[in-house]
This record gives C-alpha cells, structure tokens and sequence, in this order.
C-alpha cells in the first residue's frame, strides 16, 4: 500500500490557509502547529501561509486568475479538510484571508461546491481576547456560508502573551494540547463518507 494510503485510498488531506502579510506570523505558527499533529495522526497537510495568499482582489466579473489564485483553487479543490487562520483586524478577519476565501467563489459551481463537506478548523488571533474571541466567531460565520462544518473546538489565541519561543516551540501546552484534539476532529470528520455531510437541495 502507497505511504501515506488508508484502506487503499490516500490519507486525508488537511489545508492550511491563514497568516499575514509577515513570514511566520503567530496565526500562520498555529495554523502550522495543528498540520504537524495532522501529520502524527497520519493524515496529509499542505499549508498556505500569508505571502502565498497576496491575491489581486477578487473581481468576480473578471474570469483571469493568476499562477497563485489557481494553486489556491486547485489545492481546495483537493483538500478533504480544511484549516483557517486569520489575525483579528478591527473585530474581524483579517482582508488578506478573506479576500483568499473570496476566490472560492471559483468553486461555486463545483459538484463539491465551495467547502462543502468538509471539516473546518477556525483558528482567530488578536493581541487580546476580545479580538481573537470577536475573530473566531467571525471565520465560523465565513464557513458556514462556504458550506463547511466547523469543528466543535476552535481556537482563539491571545498574543499578547507567550505563545512561540524563538525556536518556534509552543510554550503552552494547553495550546498545544488543542491542536492535537483540532487535528484528531478534522480527521475523524474527513475519514466519514463526506457526501453525507453535503448540502442536498430539496424541491
């Protein structure tokens, strides 16, 4: 059986998508954290970080699309989970990971449209609670309209208190303890038959 194969079929896919403008910003280290215990439990993760997700603004009137904004769009088509990150900006998500999710628009048409199906982990950051409370509850809303079904435990991370060292360890074992629940329930959803979980249009 091919590595990485569950029963004949390859392991679950799991996409990370989230961060800022910054290389290794705190939301796009969380985002990493929960794809690593992804990876213990033996399932596959790709992981989009914040310089990858700088996009044109979504124009939907215009069909062009970039190298970057196909990738995005291909590597959801193929995800059977999904991860997303985002910074608090001004009590919501950030306009870099929301113009990204914006490109899903691309996939409305899809036989799996949007995120349909799919487990969704929401991860919000701010340097306070509020923020980050006010931000997680705003990416549940966003994959709820994209059809995704979020997982019971998300995850809002104050950073204004110790979260990474400098070797990039999480320094909160709380934290890191529920990346390791996030990962086992994206999992445990995406290895279900996902077509029962998909929105049916009824007449």
């Amino acid at each position: 059986m091919p590595e990485g194969a569950e029963n004949g079929r390859p392991a679950p896919l799991v996409v990370g998508l989230g961060g800022t403008t910054r290389e290794n910003s705190s939301t796009e280290k969380l985002v990493r954290l929960v794809l690593q215990a992804v990876d213990q439990l033996g399932g596959r993760t790709i992981q989009l970080s914040g310089p990858e997700l700088v996009l044109p603004i979504y124009a939907p009137e215009n069909p062009t699309r970039g190298p970057s904004a196909e990738r995005l769009i291909a590597i959801l088509r193929s995800a059977d989970a999904v991860i997303i990150g985002s910074p608090g900006y001004h009590g919501g998500i950030s306009g870099l990971v929301k113009n990204a999710l914006d490109y899903t628009e691309d996939m409305s048409k899809d036989e799996r449209a949007y995120l349909d199906g799919m487990a969704v982990g929401c991860i919000g950051t701010g340097a306070g609670w509020q923020g980050a409370n006010m931000t997680l509850a705003a990416i549940r809303s966003v994959a709820h309209s994209l059809r995704g079904w979020p997982t019971p435990l998300g995850i809002a991370v104050n950073t204004a208190e110790p979260v990474f060292g400098p070797d990039g360890v999480c320094l909160n074992e709380g934290l890191a303890g529920q990346a390791k629940v996030m990962a086992a329930q994206l999992l445990g959803f995406a290895r279900q038959d996902p077509s029962i979980f998909r929105n049916r249009q009824t007449t």
